[in-house]
C-alpha cells in the first residue's frame, strides 16, 4: 500500500475536502484561505470543468483522509508547456512527509500525462514549510516578484519556484 495516493478531485470530494479545510483554518492560516463551504468549492470546481486547469486530492493510504489539494491552472500548450501549481495540506496529516510525496506524483503527472514542460509554484518569503516543501521535491528559486498576487486585500510579495520536467532536463 502506498502512503499516499492523489486522483483528480471530484464533486463527491467537496465534503470530505471542505471538512478538512474547517479542521486546518488556523493552521493555513495566514498563507491560504481555502473554501469552507460548497459555494466555494463550486467556485472553485467550476473552472476545474472548463478552464485549463486540474486539481488532485491527495489522501493518506491507510485511513484515506485528505493530506492536501493540489491545482495545477493557467496550463498553456504550444512552446509554453507551463502550468501555475497551488497547493495546500491538512493539519490532519502535518509534519508526516506526506505532502512532498503527494507532490512528486502531481509533478510527475503534469510532466509525463499531461506532457508539460514546467510547473511554478509562486511563494510568500516567510512562508517556509512550503517554500521548504517546493525545495524538498527539487524545485529551483528563479526570482522575487513585489506585489505579486493580492491575498486578503493586501499585495503580498512572492517568490517564483519552477520545476522542469526531468526528459527536457536531459535526466
Amino acid at each position: 500500500m502506498t502512503r499516499v495516493s492523489i486522483h483528480p478531485v471530484k464533486r463527491s470530494d467537496a465534503q470530505e475536502i471542505i471538512s478538512a479545510n474547517l479542521r486546518s483554518r488556523d493552521y493555513h492560516a495566514p498563507w491560504a484561505q481555502p473554501f469552507t463551504d460548497m459555494t466555494g468549492f463550486d467556485a472553485w470546481f467550476g473552472p476545474l470543468l472548463t478552464g485549463p486547469n486540474a486539481a488532485f486530492v491527495a489522501r493518506d493510504g491507510e485511513s484515506q483522509g485528505i493530506v492536501g489539494v493540489f491545482n495545477l491552472s493557467q496550463i498553456v500548450w504550444g512552446v509554453f508547456r507551463s502550468a501555475y501549481l497551488g497547493y495546500y495540506g491538512t493539519v490532519d496529516f502535518a509534519g508526516r512527509g506526506m505532502m512532498t510525496e503527494a507532490l512528486l506524483q502531481v509533478a510527475g503527472r503534469a510532466f509525463d500525462q499531461f506532457g508539460l514542460h514546467r510547473i511554478e509554484a509562486n511563494i510568500q518569503p516567510d512562508n517556509v514549510a512550503s517554500i521548504n516543501l517546493v525545495r524538498r521535491a527539487g524545485f529551483l528559486k528563479e526570482g522575487y516578484s513585489p506585489q505579486y498576487l493580492q491575498i486578503n486585500g493586501v499585495w503580498c510579495d512572492h517568490e517564483r519556484w519552477a520545476l522542469i520536467s526531468s526528459a527536457d532536463r536531459g535526466v
